[in-house]
């Protein structure tokens, strides 16, 4: 691990930094971070400020965090969603998002150093994760930062972006000229599988509220239904190649999947393998999921020929190197609402709740 001198870190106290001279090792042994203890409301979260920091492995990195995003995954699993799996692991740390600076790296890390600006995304079923000073994730799940943009900005990125860049880059494999509708642009993932989809030179038809058309049209779609005050059935013309469905009802489900040229793929972020573990348990719920899946997929197969999929984020380190190009060429932006400091936590998880805020909502560490 390389060391990260004492004064670059600025910790709050020096009492917190642990120093092993014999192996070049220099980490923070403590502190402060959300925990959730228990399921709830914003109520149940806990600042504090000794939660330990856990040795690096080889392949992993200490981020001194910036600025951290809220995204609908954490208000779900502090609610109870996926507590089949994490409720044996609690207290666990919520967030995914992260942006700020290296502040040691694992043996086996070559792409960064100690002291560079980065960020990047845990994967869902984290169970420490950046609602932290410092955050641990593996080289894979971190990038250099865009320099055109603040650690706010940043943090708002990749969680939402490595998504949709996995539904429409690694399911999809969307090309230049294809079309793609995307049910619900107007959210993060949406969002970000817009700008992805213009920048590989698809033609884009969306789905948003009235308050989202006009950022949706400015990023690049050709077409921006107010789901709302029109009939998306008679308003949408022709079939497209691809449709990313952030919603995931049964009704946008079947309206999309009549909207598709056969070959085509429908991807929904709806995927029932947690909610069915929730309710009968992992030894009963996983396999249902399974199940359900599969049947799925071979129904559309058989009566629409398209290919039917659950998408789900996962690090992807070519993904995350090409959102941050994209980035610093202008080309991909998640706006940030408001932003709370992490003390405010409970705060700004309750005006995600009641819908105070409908875009991202940031949460900055000083």
């Amino acid at each position: 691990m390389q060391v990260l001198k004492s004064q670059s870190i600025k910790p709050r106290r020096i009492s917190e930094l642990l120093m092993k001279v014999g192996s070049i090792r220099c980490y923070v042994s403590s502190c402060r971070a959300v925990l959730l203890p228990r399921f709830g409301g914003p109520e149940v979260l806990e600042l504090r400020t000794d939660v330990p920091v856990p040795d690096l492995k080889s392949n992993e990195v200490l981020v001194r965090a910036r600025a951290v995003s809220i995204n609908p995954l954490d208000t779900r699993m502090r609610s109870g969603y996926g507590r089949s799996i994490f409720e044996p692991l609690l207290p666990l740390i919520l967030g995914r998002d992260i942006s700020g600076e290296v502040a040691a790296v694992g043996a086996s890390v070559r792409s960064l150093t100690v002291g560079q600006e980065v960020f990047g995304a845990l994967h869902p079923t984290a169970v420490r994760g950046t609602y932290a000073d410092y955050a641990i994730l593996s080289e894979e799940e971190l990038s250099p930062k865009p320099t055109s943009v603040t650690h706010v900005e940043a943090s708002a990125i990749p969680f939402a972006a490595l998504t949709a860049w996995r539904a429409l880059k690694s399911t999809a494999r969307i090309t230049d000229g294809q079309r793609l509708l995307v049910v619900g642009g107007g959210g993060a993932v949406g969002f970000a599988a817009i700008q992805l989809a213009v920048a590989a030179g698809c033609h884009v038809t969306t789905t948003c509220g009235n308050q989202s058309i006009n950022r949706v049209m400015a990023a690049g779609a050709e077409q921006a239904v107010d789901y709302t005050a029109e009939d998306i059935e008679v308003v949408i013309k022709g079939k497209f190649d691809a449709v990313l469905d952030t919603i995931g009802v049964p009704e946008t489900e079947r309206i999309s999947i009549n909207l598709l040229n056969r070959g085509g793929h429908y991807m929904t972020l709806q995927g029932e393998a947690a909610a069915l573990s929730d309710r009968y348990g992992l030894p009963i719920g996983l396999p249902m999921a399974t199940a359900v899946l599969l049947k799925k997929r071979i129904q559309y197969q058989y009566s629409h020929g398209i290919e039917y999929s659950w998408i789900y984020m996962r690090a992807d380190s070519e993904g995350l190197h090409e959102i941050r190009r994209l980035s610093e060429a202008g080309k991909l932006n998640i706006p940030v609402e408001k932003t709370f400091s992490i003390t405010q936590v409970r705060e700004a998880h309750e005006a995600k709740d009641k819908k105070k805020i409908l875009g991202k909502v940031v949460l900055e560490l000083d």
